[in-house]
Protein backbone atom coordinates (compact mmCIF):
# COMPACT_ATOMS: atom_id res chain seq x y z
CA UNK A 1 0.00 0.00 0.00
CA UNK A 2 1.02 3.48 -0.99
CA UNK A 3 0.45 6.10 1.30
CA UNK A 4 0.23 9.49 -0.41
CA UNK A 5 1.26 13.14 0.80
CA UNK A 6 -0.79 15.99 0.93
CA UNK A 7 -0.65 17.66 -2.32
CA UNK A 8 0.35 21.26 -1.61
CA UNK A 9 -1.90 23.88 -2.49
CA UNK A 10 -0.18 27.55 -3.66
CA UNK A 11 -1.94 30.46 -2.44
CA UNK A 12 -3.36 33.23 -3.81
CA UNK A 13 -0.78 36.14 -4.33
CA UNK A 14 -3.51 38.75 -2.56
CA UNK A 15 -5.75 37.74 0.54
CA UNK A 16 -8.74 39.72 1.07
CA UNK A 17 -7.71 42.96 2.77
CA UNK A 18 -4.88 43.84 0.73
CA UNK A 19 -4.44 47.40 -0.54
CA UNK A 20 -3.70 47.03 -4.43
CA UNK A 21 -3.15 49.63 -7.07
CA UNK A 22 -3.46 48.93 -10.86
CA UNK A 23 -5.70 48.31 -13.83
CA UNK A 24 -9.23 47.39 -13.87
CA UNK A 25 -10.39 44.57 -16.08
CA UNK A 26 -12.87 45.27 -18.56
CA UNK A 27 -13.89 41.99 -20.68
CA UNK A 28 -13.24 42.45 -24.45
CA UNK A 29 -16.99 42.67 -25.54
CA UNK A 30 -17.73 44.76 -22.95
CA UNK A 31 -15.38 47.61 -23.90
CA UNK A 32 -17.54 49.81 -26.26
CA UNK A 33 -19.58 50.59 -22.85
CA UNK A 34 -16.65 50.50 -20.38
CA UNK A 35 -12.57 51.01 -20.55
CA UNK A 36 -10.16 49.54 -17.93
CA UNK A 37 -9.13 52.78 -15.60
CA UNK A 38 -6.58 52.97 -13.07
CA UNK A 39 -7.80 51.43 -9.87
CA UNK A 40 -6.39 51.73 -5.93
CA UNK A 41 -8.64 49.86 -3.33
CA UNK A 42 -9.15 46.55 -1.06
CA UNK A 43 -9.02 42.93 -2.08
CA UNK A 44 -12.71 41.85 -1.10
CA UNK A 45 -12.66 38.68 -3.22
CA UNK A 46 -9.90 36.00 -4.83
CA UNK A 47 -11.47 34.93 -7.92
CA UNK A 48 -10.30 31.84 -10.09
CA UNK A 49 -7.10 30.61 -11.82
CA UNK A 50 -4.72 31.97 -9.76
CA UNK A 51 -3.40 27.80 -9.51
CA UNK A 52 -2.10 27.67 -12.67
CA UNK A 53 -5.49 26.85 -14.20
CA UNK A 54 -6.47 29.86 -16.82
CA UNK A 55 -3.57 31.92 -14.61
CA UNK A 56 -3.53 34.45 -17.55
CA UNK A 57 -7.24 35.07 -16.43
CA UNK A 58 -6.79 35.15 -12.40
CA UNK A 59 -8.23 37.69 -10.76
CA UNK A 60 -9.45 39.53 -7.71
CA UNK A 61 -12.67 42.07 -6.67
CA UNK A 62 -11.57 45.26 -5.75
CA UNK A 63 -13.41 47.91 -3.31
CA UNK A 64 -12.70 51.37 -4.17
CA UNK A 65 -13.00 54.35 -1.80
CA UNK A 66 -16.45 55.44 -3.37
CA UNK A 67 -17.61 52.04 -2.11
CA UNK A 68 -17.30 50.72 -6.13
CA UNK A 69 -15.96 47.02 -6.84
CA UNK A 70 -14.27 46.69 -9.71
CA UNK A 71 -12.56 43.45 -11.58
CA UNK A 72 -8.95 42.73 -12.07
CA UNK A 73 -6.39 40.77 -13.27
CA UNK A 74 -4.02 40.06 -10.69
CA UNK A 75 -0.99 40.61 -13.55
CA UNK A 76 -2.39 44.26 -13.67
CA UNK A 77 -1.83 44.83 -10.36
CA UNK A 78 0.66 44.85 -7.37
CA UNK A 79 0.16 45.23 -3.39
CA UNK A 80 0.62 49.02 -2.03
CA UNK A 81 2.74 48.61 1.25
CA UNK A 82 0.67 51.03 4.01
Amino acid sequence: MTIMAPSRTRRAPYAVGDLVTGTSYVAPEDRLREKPEEITGRVVQVGSGWDGIDAAKAYVWVRLESGRERQALIRDIRRVDP
